[in-house]
């Protein structure tokens, strides 16, 4: 019986995949990956379809913008089983953009009171006598 020569080893995926041998254990384990087991003497090989160096690009970029391995499994294993369904992924990504523009507005705040502790502090380098304002100090960061 011949070998099938196109499934991968491990190693092989997490090369052509640019990503580690962890990484792709890790996939595996979350349901994010398919593989097969494969019996070769007294060694149990894990096996890879080619399709799963695809799959971990499009993990990798989810993750790029900010979806969890969560949320990634349910759309990747519709879309690769063809029941992606479209409305729901709108939404999805809908409420993801809403999430980032919340923490950029956060990061905005925590730049410009940075900015404020920077001259503050500049300000009692250069001056001794400089008086504190403590009300200054007190502000809060409305994270949401």
């Amino acid at each position: 019986m011949a070998l099938d020569t196109s499934f991968l080893l491990i190693g092989e995926l997490a090369a052509k995949a640019n990503t580690t041998k962890d990484t792709v254990r890790h996939y595996e384990q979350l349901g994010l990956l398919k593989s097969r087991k494969r019996q070769a003497g007294s060694r149990l090989y894990t096996e890879f379809h080619p399709e799963c160096i695809e799959r971990i690009e499009l993990i990798k970029s989810a993750q790029a913008i900010g979806f969890t391995l969560t949320e990634i499994k349910n759309s990747l294993n519709d879309y690769y089983d063809g029941h992606l369904d479209i409305d729901s992924q709108l939404v999805l990504t809908q409420q993801k953009l809403e999430q980032v523009k919340k923490q950029q507005a956060n990061i905005s705040i925590m730049v410009e009171l940075l900015s404020e502790r920077l001259d503050i502090l500049g300000r009692m380098k250069a001056d001794s006598d400089y008086q504190l304002d403590v009300e200054v100090c007190k502000k809060k960061i409305p994270l949401q």
